[in-house]
């Protein structure tokens, strides 16, 4: 996949350090992935969640919440949000 919106995590990551290691995991595994649709992603992360158009993915034991967009049919990944769980929480991204 190709993912669009990598720079996302540099700024998240200076204000929650602890999610740094986490969000390269996941980028990198997005990265070498195939995904036709959300079976497959679920393959590599279980607890990704689709939310209307949108995949939500658990970072650091459910800490942080990645918001993503999937074109499944162009193979892109686009980063929309890096949230805490609270802020997640609010609703306010939807």
């Amino acid at each position: 996949m190709r993912v669009i919106g990598k720079a996302a995590i540099t700024p998240f990551s200076r204000i929650h350090p602890d999610a740094l290691a986490p969000l390269l995991h996941w980028y990198h595994l997005a990265k070498r992935a195939a995904w036709a649709n959300l079976v497959d992603v679920r393959k590599d992360f279980p607890h990704a969640d689709g939310v209307e158009r949108l995949t939500i993915f658990n970072i650091a034991g459910n800490k942080y919440r990645l918001i993503t967009a999937i074109k499944y049919r162009w193979n892109v990944v686009y980063v929309r949000q890096i949230l805490t769980h609270a802020e997640y929480n609010k609703d306010n991204w939807k």
